[in-house]
């Protein structure tokens, strides 16, 4: 990497940081108020199976996890979530972003974001269950097979209600859920 290219993801990390970009859109954390945009966005991925469907409750509660990204009309142009699943484990959650804005750093971006606020919050590794092994990879995440934890970690997270915690596990239970969809994980270190 150039002296050149570090400076710039420096500068982009620094603007993502403050939740603004040069590519005419903000990041932001996302507030009650978005609540029933962030659910519109995400309509689409769910009728196509991309993403699973959530009851509005489920987003209200988890609304502290999101952060938007919007154009500058105000518009919800992107949307992704970090769950907390251990002391160093997190996982993104519906990453997604809308099909104008799409190839546009959005979804990037918002990663970067998600992945700063893991940091912050002292997690070193990232888990997602996706349909877009490109997009993460591109991003440093690996298929993780048949990973999953300690055992003694195990024994407290297979207690979990979570879906998501079932996924990362790859309990049967959730196998409708997670059909065609890769289990991959990231090293923040």
């Amino acid at each position: 990497m150039t002296d050149a290219s570090v400076s710039e993801d420096v500068t982009e990390q620094a603007r993502t940081d403050r939740g603004t970009s040069d590519r005419g859109y903000v990041v932001r954390r996302a507030r009650t108020g978005d609540v029933p945009g962030i659910q519109a966005l995400v309509e689409p991925l769910v009728q196509q199976r991309i993403l699973l469907g959530k009851d509005r409750v489920v987003f209200y509660e988890a609304v502290q996890e999101f952060r938007v990204a919007e154009d500058p009309a105000g518009n919800l142009i992107g949307v992704g979530a970090l769950h907390v699943i251990w002391e160093d484990l997190g996982e993104v959650r519906t990453l997604a972003v809308t099909e104008d804005w799409l190839g546009k750093g959005v979804g990037h971006v918002l990663l970067t974001r998600l992945e700063a606020d893991a940091r912050e919050l002292g997690l070193t590794r990232l888990f997602c269950l996706t349909f877009e092994v490109p997009f993460f990879t591109r991003n440093g995440f690996r298929d993780m097979g048949t990973e999953t934890v300690d055992p003694a970690v195990y024994a407290e997270l297979v207690r979990s209600h979570d879906e998501g915690v079932a996924e990362f596990l790859d309990l049967a239970r959730v196998k409708p859920n997670t059909l065609g969809n890769t289990r991959m994980v990231k090293s923040l270190l």
